[in-house]
C-alpha cells in the first residue's frame, strides 16, 4: 500500500513539474512601442490627455515565430512598460507628477495598462507599474489604442517627445 502511495505521489510531482516546464516552453515575449508628445504650455497640477497614435501589432507573425497561433494563446500580461524621453535630449521626468496609460480596441473596452504616481525622477527613463489585467484580446487584435493621461508638476517650456516600450508576456496552449 505504501509503495502505491509513493508511486502516485511521484507521478503527481512529475506531472506538476512537467506542466510547469511545458508552460515555460510555450511562454515568450512580444514587444511593441509607440511615441507621443507632451505639448508645452499646458497647465500644471491638472490631468490632461496626450494624443497617442494607434499601435499596429505584429502579433500574428510573433505567434508564428514562436510556433503557435492566435487560437492557442491563453494568457497575455504586460511585463514591462518603460517610458523614455527622446526629445529634447537633456530633458528628465522631473516635470511629471503622474502618468496613467490605458489600452483599448474598437471592439473592446478600455482598461488601465500601467501607471506611476508621485514621480520623483531626475532620469530620462521611468518604469511604470504594470497592472495584472489579461490582455489577450488586445494583443490578438491587428491594432490597439493607447490613451495616456498625465499630470505635470511644472509648466513645460518646450514640447517633449516620449517613447513607450511595452513588453508583453505571452503563454500559449500546446494544442
Amino acid at each position: 500500500m505504501k509503495t502505491k502511495a509513493v508511486i502516485v505521489l511521484a507521478f503527481l510531482a512529475l506531472f506538476i513539474v512537467s506542466c510547469n516546464e511545458v508552460d515555460k516552453l510555450l511562454t515568450f515575449s512580444i514587444s511593441n512601442q509607440t511615441t507621443f508628445k507632451i505639448n508645452s504650455g499646458l497647465p500644471f497640477n491638472s490631468p490632461f490627455e496626450v494624443p497617442t497614435p494607434d499601435v499596429t501589432t505584429n502579433s500574428t507573425s510573433e505567434f508564428k515565430n514562436n510556433n503557435t497561433n492566435v487560437n492557442l494563446v491563453k494568457d497575455v500580461k504586460l511585463q514591462e512598460l518603460k517610458l523614455s524621453i527622446t526629445n529634447p535630449a537633456d530633458k528628465t521626468f522631473s516635470f511629471l507628477k503622474s502618468v496613467h496609460m490605458y489600452i483599448s480596441t474598437n471592439a473592446d473596452d478600455e482598461i488601465e495598462l500601467a501607471f506611476l504616481d508621485d514621480i520623483n525622477s531626475t532620469s530620462n527613463t521611468i518604469n511604470l507599474t504594470c497592472t495584472s489585467q489579461k490582455l489577450d484580446k488586445y494583443i490578438k487584435a491587428s491594432s490597439y489604442k493607447i490613451r495616456t493621461k498625465v499630470v505635470t508638476k511644472e509648466t513645460l517650456t518646450q514640447e517633449t517627445t516620449v517613447k513607450a516600450d511595452m513588453k508583453f508576456k505571452v503563454t500559449a496552449d500546446p494544442f
